[in-house]
């Protein structure tokens, strides 16, 4: 008996492997799947700028990392006793403005880096609605709790959405001819903007990246958002606020993720490194025993022999930890 749909989600023609960089980009769903990729052990960089909800934000972000920008402290502004930046997130935002703009231009030059290597670009896309400064009409990325007065609220249009990103990934296979780029939406439901509205904002976010996979070869699309709405389709997979996906369900579209997503060999080999990450993770209530000494000593002997395997995987906390016997 078959209880619910069933999504056929075709594997990549280019899988993504241990081998590649990987950037990520987007929403907060972005850093859910950022997180799962860094303790498996791939190479990651992520929201350089912190998280992003709209495709503007993207587009200008990624361009920025192109062209190798670094900020100055006059582009900052002040408020809530802060120094912050329209295309950061507060987390640079810092009561003293020379040290804000030294952890933006630090980001930046890590994706500046990151972008001209990375082997695959992950999208998330979360809002087509952007707001605008109405003083100036300049983009923002946060509003950083700023009366909501100061700003203007639109709904892009699929073309305004296509251009700005086809232009920049016009950009990017210009620096980095080899990079493949992953578009997701993100499940997670933007209901301040009200319900109808943010069906809206996802329909427009999926025809646009459906057309921009039609346009570039290296462009695909990963199912996320059909995954929750469309398979899962119940608020048992929601967090209590029936906006966020919960565990159970982030943890079910990360299986869809490796399986239609990661080379078979390297989901072997995650299965291993996962095994270490968890165990490096392990808080011991008696670490002095003899039976923890033991578990420490078995470990280190697992990472010696898979690194002998997979010279590239990065274990030095793990090493760190583990060696530490006393």
């Amino acid at each position: 008996m078959q209880l619910s749909l069933k999504l056929d989600i075709p594997p990549l023609p280019r899988p993504i492997t241990y081998a590649d960089d990987i950037m990520l980009i987007g929403s907060c769903f972005t850093e859910h799947m950022a997180d799962r990729l860094a303790q498996h052990k791939f190479r990651v960089v992520a929201n350089p700028n912190g998280i992003l909800f709209n495709p503007l934000s993207v587009a200008q972000s990624l361009d920025s990392y192109i062209a190798g920008r670094q900020y100055r402290e006059e582009e900052l502004f002040y408020l809530n006793e802060l120094w912050n930046s329209w295309d950061h997130h507060t987390h640079f935002s810092d009561t003293d403005a020379s040290r804000a703009v030294l952890k933006i231009n630090a980001s930046q030059r890590q994706a500046t880096t990151g972008i001209a290597r990375a082997g695959w670009l992950i999208i998330t896309l979360g809002s087509a609605f952007q707001y605008h400064l109405k003083e100036n009409g300049r983009p923002v990325a946060n509003n950083h709790r700023a009366p909501v007065g100061w700003f203007e609220k639109k709904l892009l249009s699929i073309s305004e959405i296509t251009t700005a990103l086809s232009d920049t990934l016009q950009r990017l296979l210009a620096l980095n001819p080899r990079i493949n780029v992953l578009f997701t939406i993100s499940p997670v439901r933007h209901i301040r903007d009200g319900v109808i509205e943010n069906n809206k904002s996802k329909a427009r976010l999926i025809e646009s990246v459906h057309e921009l996979c039609g346009r570039f070869s290296n462009a695909f699309y990963f199912p996320a958002y059909e995954l929750l709405i469309d398979i899962l389709r119940d608020y048992r997979f929601y967090d209590i606020d029936f906006v966020h996906p919960n565990f159970l369900a982030t943890s079910y579209i990360w299986e869809e993720f490796v399986k239609s997503c990661i080379a078979a060999d390297d989901q072997r080999l995650m299965e291993q490194v996962k095994e270490i990450s968890v165990a490096a993770a392990h808080k011991p209530r008696f670490p002095e025993t003899a039976a923890h000494k033991k578990f420490r000593e078995t470990y280190c002997a697992k990472i010696k022999s898979l690194l002998q395997q997979h010279p590239f995987l990065m274990f030095e906390n793990e090493i760190e930890y583990f060696s530490n016997i006393k």
